[in-house]
């Protein structure tokens, strides 16, 4: 799959999330033209706070941030400069599909899926060439 520019922000953009916060680990992930599967593993134990949930809660500059909150600031802000540069119509679905990864082989599963799901591109209903 090669990235045009707007395919370009979403990948700069997931980079961001594990920039931006170092509690999280960008695993596997693939762009495509109508969307993104991806794998986020959230590690707690790498914040600089300890303390309770609550603690943590009151703590804003070292807040675990939900996986709802994570894909929310990688939406909002992709979606901000896809706009700027001039595709407003642009928008993410409402919500996302997610999953608990249990185990290494489930991991593994995953990672396989997301690396050959570009395959299935040419068969995708949404794929201008199907239409």
């Amino acid at each position: 799959m090669v990235l045009n520019i707007f395919g370009q922000i979403v990948k700069q953009q997931w980079l961001w999330l594990g920039e931006k916060y170092q509690y999280i680990e960008l695993d596997q992930f693939n762009i495509l033209p109508n969307h993104i599967h991806g794998i986020i593993i959230i590690n707690p134990i790498q914040t600089n706070y300890v303390g309770t949930g609550r603690d943590l809660s009151l703590q804003r500059d070292d807040k675990i941030k939900s996986l709802s909150e994570l894909i929310g600031a990688f939406k909002t802000t992709s979606s901000k400069l896809i706009h700027q540069l001039g595709l407003s119509e642009f928008q993410w679905q409402r919500s996302f599909y997610d999953r608990i990864i249990r185990n290494e082989k489930e991991l593994d599963n995953i990672r396989k899926y997301i690396l050959e799901n570009v395959i299935k591109w040419n068969q995708d209903i949404n794929n201008p060439k199907n239409q």
